[in-house]
């Protein structure tokens, strides 16, 4: 398992000028890094006493951040097991989607009906993030890795940001939480071209430009396609390293 040493999110922060984060944010953030990256393969278990020798945290917060991630889908619990990284399948992966499926088109149609200037101005900025990281990766001068996820993230959740039902869009943050680790593994190892930064500002300009039907449709296209080329691979069925 390769270690993330917690030193560098306390320094980083400092740095930046930003308070250092707590014990558990600090579990949190290198618990999840190495999950979403399969650094921690998927099933594994994550023993108390191994994460507290390997990260030098106490149980305290090493737990705080593990309920987090039971929260996100990305570990397990139970009482005779313990905590475990989450498995990955096609079975899994299929469930995450058809959840997405029904409630992303849902809060984006409610978005694209409530939305002000406030909201559209926001869904527009964080796209144009998120194809300045895509322009990179098409160049080769940066990756996959936990700055796309955010930016990726950002904008999905702008999309969706102006639904009436906070809940509605609680459960899209979680679901594409979920989704992380095979979304990862499909832009990795997808083997037929794939234009994301096309489909993302499709998205976005019929989000913003009030084209209700025709974003829903490409949103639930732009999920599917994920799923698909994760399932094309056969990746589900050895997913525990890259």
């Amino acid at each position: 398992m390769n270690i993330v040493d917690p030193d560098t999110l306390r320094s980083s922060a400092t740095e930046r000028g930003e308070k250092a984060p707590s014990l558990s944010e600090q579990a949190y953030r290198l618990l999840r890094h190495q999950i979403l990256r399969r650094e921690i393969p998927p099933g594994e278990r994550l023993r108390m006493e191994v994460l507290q020798r390997e990260y030098s945290f106490s149980s305290s917060p090493l737990r705080e951040a593990l309920n987090r991630l039971v929260v996100e889908g990305l570990v397990t619990a139970d009482d005779h097991r313990g905590f475990r990284a989450a498995e990955m399948s096609a079975e899994d992966l299929h469930d995450i989607t058809a959840f997405r499926l029904v409630n992303e088109p849902a809060a984006l149609a409610q978005s694209i009906a409530r939305g002000d200037d406030a909201w559209a101005g926001h869904v527009i900025s964080t796209h144009h993030q998120l194809e300045k990281i895509e322009e990179k990766i098409a160049r080769e001068e940066a990756h996959w890795n936990e700055e796309w996820t955010a930016r990726h993230k950002n904008f999905h959740m702008a999309l969706v940001s102006a639904a009436d039902s906070v809940r509605l869009v609680t459960i899209c943050s979680s679901l594409f939480d979920q989704a992380e680790r095979y979304r990862r593994f499909s832009a990795r190892n997808r083997v037929n071209p794939r234009d994301t930064k096309d489909e993302h500002r499709r998205l976005m300009e019929a989000a913003v430009g009030r084209q209700g039907e025709l974003a829903v449709a490409l949103l639930k296209e732009h999920l599917q396609r994920t799923t698909r080329n994760v399932i094309d691979l056969g990746g589900y069925q050895s997913m525990s390293a890259e």
